[in-house]
């Protein structure tokens, strides 16, 4: 309960001076009230007469907004509707978000923002955040000033090459960054003004947008190669220049380029790659929890990925260290995977050992996940016979591709089988819960990319199935790197978030069949992941902004950690 009031708790902010007055305070989202100005303030201001007399509250607010979204036709309009309140007030847009989480979360992010990536251009009409584009090669290190503001810890950047299970979006992808840092706000407690979400437009192969003329970005084909790469050194060094203790985020870069980016950067800057980490462990975080609903540890699974993208082998990479963590050797964990990727099994070419299936089109992170036990030619629903998976993971964007069969055979080798349906947005999902627990008589342990509704068992029972959500961990990874200075992200850190996300499942979640705890306790969660990886940052001498001197326990980090949290709340202006 002091967890939760530190994390929730109302604060009484000091004043904040601005130097905007008049009709640039009303116009300005960072600073607008709208009816929520005193009348002191709006003397005070220049904006007596400005606005109607009436004073409301936020609170009074919250419900007002809350009733003309409920009232919207469908969720695209929902999401439009919090577009404008975003670009009117984000004071009150992310008092929405921390009050009406569960609700709201889903219109903001996956899976309402896959449609708002592809009307992005249709529906364009104020911009969010900056564009590095290929008009502006050698000017990175000076554009960057162009932003408003100085003090910025969290940056998301994508460049739009593999939105969700969409494909390429091209500049259209920028509506990624805005919605992950909504949660990084709401969830994480990171303060509006202190996050940047930022696209990368090195050009489109989408055909569609190519010949488009609502598309917002440079319409050209991509850059590849060496001007790839150059072009995000060039941005990277631009960033960190102006500022050099921002966490940048990866989100949504094609698997032939999140690879190497990442192994690049993440000893040089202070950055980390969603798809590959976030949902890595995330996903790692479910399958601990799954473990000890099971009354089992991880050590007794056996895996089956279905997917081998940046997202499939993320989870690969982050399970094998929790199996690892557990006292596996790195050989005697990777036996407990076999990895499909589009185009079968990671497995021996024609029958010859140690030959991986389609040399010339598997990549060298694919080999790692070659499994000499099966042949480039073997079934799904043979290999689910012959090795008996207890977790079935779904990365691979194919809508429906966990069928009955599938799922049956699933449950013909483990009493109770975790189905992962992962893929985004809800139409590529492999599979749905209700099907899920259908087909294996309310016996599987359901986890899912998408959101999905409760399901009743002809029996009364209901099960709750969780969406496996990388904001479990990302808001939480912020907000530790923002409040410590963190220098660098590493393993160790991300298997520690994993298992503070675990931790935090109550036995009521259990009893309610969820894998992850209740969406409505997210800044409790965050607050928990977050002080995990600032002890182990502290630890591995990683932390900048706090003096290991000054800690003397880790209710001390929880506290020094909650204190910093953003609420969002209106305070006095001066």
């Amino acid at each position: 309960s002091n967890v939760r009031s530190l994390a929730t708790r109302k604060k009484y902010p000091k004043p904040l001076r601005t130097r905007k007055s008049g009709i640039d305070i009303l116009h300005d989202p960072l600073w607008n009230k709208s009816l929520a100005f005193s009348y002191s303030e709006r003397d005070r201001l220049g904006i007596r007469g400005l606005i109607p007399p009436a004073v409301r509250t936020i609170e009074g607010q919250v419900m007002r907004c809350m009733e003309h979204l409920r009232s919207c036709a469908d969720d695209a309009a929902k999401n439009l509707y919090l577009q404008d309140l975003h670009n009117r007030n984000e004071t009150l847009y992310h008092r929405l978000l921390v009050d009406f989480i569960e609700e709201i979360a889903p219109l903001v992010y996956t899976p309402t923002v896959g449609v708002v990536c592809q009307q992005f251009g249709h529906r364009f009409n104020r911009a969010r955040g900056m564009y590095f584009s290929l008009n502006d090669r050698g000017a990175f290190s000076t554009m960057v000033y162009n932003w408003p503001h100085d003090d910025v810890h969290v940056i998301v950047v994508t460049d739009g090459s593999r939105i969700l299970g969409l494909g390429d979006l091209g500049a259209h992808g920028m509506g990624i960054p805005i919605g992950k840092l909504a949660l990084y706000c709401a969830a994480g407690g990171i303060a509006p003004h202190r996050v940047l979400p930022i696209t990368l437009d090195v050009g489109t192969n989408n055909p569609e947008l190519l010949k488009d003329p609502s598309y917002v970005g440079i319409q050209k084909n991509r850059l590849v190669g060496d001007e790839y790469f150059d072009f995000v050194d060039e941005f990277m060094q631009a960033v960190a220049g102006r500022w050099p203790n921002a966490v940048i985020q990866f989100e949504d870069f094609e698997t032939a380029k999140a690879v190497p980016l990442l192994e690049k950067y993440r000893n040089m800057y202070h950055c980390f790659n969603d798809d590959i980490q976030g949902t890595g462990c995330v996903t790692l975080a479910g399958i601990i929890a799954a473990a000890r609903a099971a009354k089992g540890t991880i050590s007794d699974m056996r895996f089956m990925v279905v997917g081998a993208g940046s997202a499939g082998l993320g989870v690969c990479a982050q399970i094998l260290d929790g199996l690892r963590n557990e006292g596996l050797s790195t050989e005697e964990a990777r036996k407990k995977f076999v990895v499909f990727s589009h185009k079968g099994v990671l497995g021996k070419k024609d029958g010859v050992h140690g030959s991986p299936h389609h040399s010339s089109e598997t990549s060298p992170e694919m080999l790692e996940w070659v499994n000499d036990d099966f042949s480039d030619g073997d079934k799904l629903l043979d290999v689910i016979h012959k090795f008996k998976p207890t977790v079935l993971l779904g990365l691979s964007t194919q809508g429906g591709l966990f069928n009955e069969e599938v799922v049956k055979a699933m449950h013909q080798h483990c009493p109770n089988p975790i189905i992962m349906p992962m893929s985004n947005p809800t139409s590529k999902a492999e599979c749905t819960a209700a099907d899920a627990y259908k087909w294996t008589n309310g016996a599987a342990i359901v986890a899912s990319g998408s959101p999905f509704p409760s399901v009743t068992l002809p029996d009364g029972t209901v099960k709750i199935p969780s969406q496996c959500n990388n904001m479990y961990i990302f808001p939480g990874l912020g907000l530790a790197a923002s409040v410590g200075g963190i220098e660098r992200i590493t393993d160790r850190m991300l298997y520690t978030a994993a298992v503070a996300c675990a931790d935090a499942m109550t036995p009521q979640c259990f009893a309610e069949g969820r894998t992850f705890p209740n969406i409505k306790n997210i800044r409790e969660v965050s607050l928990q992941v977050a002080t995990a990886i600032v002890k182990v940052a502290l630890e591995e001498d990683l932390c900048r902004k706090i003096d290991p001197e000054d800690v003397t326990d880790d209710e001390w980090i929880r506290n020094f950690i909650a204190r910093k949290m953003y609420f969002p709340s209106y305070v006095p202006l001066l």
